[in-house]
């Protein structure tokens, strides 16, 4: 028996690298996976067959799958994919949002199309795959129905502390961050949890930085085999969160890098100061803030003028 047998997962972008590390982890403990890939570029240019080769690999090891050719940047797509998981196996239970592209170059550098494309496919890919998978499920719990049903979105270490040359990608990402929050208010009454897990390796993606050229499929690795780059360490982590022992975990921003996972704990409340129940006094913030509140990382202080 496995751990997610009876259930029926997408996963976006699945056709390489991560997301075909994801899709072999889901299908290894029962799910039925439904593998989308546009089959383009990383920076999305193009098309091809690319799911097709995960679909194989799943089915040689015994599991089941099927591909899509969808473009999850297109709404309507986006429709047909959902609706591609219910039509063949009758029902979706876990979706995990993981396609994406990059076009990095440094603001100056940065046409605006790069920049709308990248949040085309990250931003809006995800928002309308979890927009139809929320009405299939919304459907079901409106008909009686009670079920555990994951949604699982992918950010990345750019999206949560910025890098260099990509104000596209790290913004889509931060956004993706936001988005998993407020589905985790949304769904949470109807048995559906949304998180977002920020994986890592040597993808195709991580190749178009200068120096990090090396690429790693998962399938090129022993499942006995220790790689530090092995986009398949973070899909372990991906397939519990699909399960429905995770039911406690809810709005939560999540890493897995090399051998570690780490909970992210975001936007916390730091240091504080208070006027007294007084305006401010744009003037004297200097000394208030630079001087003492910056600087000291003073939990609470309360200023009187």
């Amino acid at each position: 028996m496995g751990m997610l047998d009876g259930k029926v997962a997408i996963v976006t972008g699945a056709g390489n690298g991560i997301g075909r590390a994801h899709a072999m982890e889901l299908a290894k403990h029962g799910a039925r996976v439904v593998v989308n890939d546009l089959g383009g570029s990383a920076r999305g240019d193009g098309s091809g067959p690319a799911a097709d080769t995960t679909v194989e690999l799943i089915r040689r090891r015994g599991g089941d799958a099927v591909a899509d050719y969808g473009d999850v940047g297109d709404h309507e797509q986006a429709g047909a994919l959902v609706a591609r998981a219910v039509d063949t196996y009758g029902r979706l239970d876990v979706l995990v949002n993981n396609a994406g592209i990059v076009r990095d170059a440094a603001i100056w550098n940065m046409a605006v199309d790069d920049w709308d494309l990248v949040m085309r496919v990250h931003v809006r890919g995800t928002w309308s795959c979890c927009h139809h998978a929320a009405v299939h499920w919304r459907g079901r719990a409106k008909a009686g129905e009670t079920f555990h049903a994951r949604i699982i979105n992918t950010t990345s270490g750019a999206g949560l502390t910025g890098n260099f040359g990509q104000t596209n990608y790290a913004t889509a990402k931060a956004a993706i961050v936001g988005l998993t929050q407020t589905l985790a208010i949304e769904l949470r009454s109807i048995g559906v949890t949304a998180n977002a897990i920020g994986p890592a390796g040597a993808t195709r993606i991580t190749a178009t930085m200068p120096g990090r050229d090396q690429i790693i499929e998962p399938d090129q690795v022993a499942d006995d085999q220790w790689e530090p780059l092995n986009p398949a360490n973070g899909s372990p982590l991906v397939a519990w969160l699909a399960s429905d022992g995770s039911s406690m975990v809810n709005g939560q921003v999540i890493r897995a890098l090399y051998d570690q996972i780490i909970w992210m704990h975001g936007w916390r409340q730091g240091a504080v100061v208070a006027s007294g129940n007084q305006p401010w006094d744009a003037t004297k913030l200097d000394a208030i803030l630079g001087a003492r509140l910056f600087q000291t990382g003073v939990e609470a202080l309360y200023f009187r003028s």
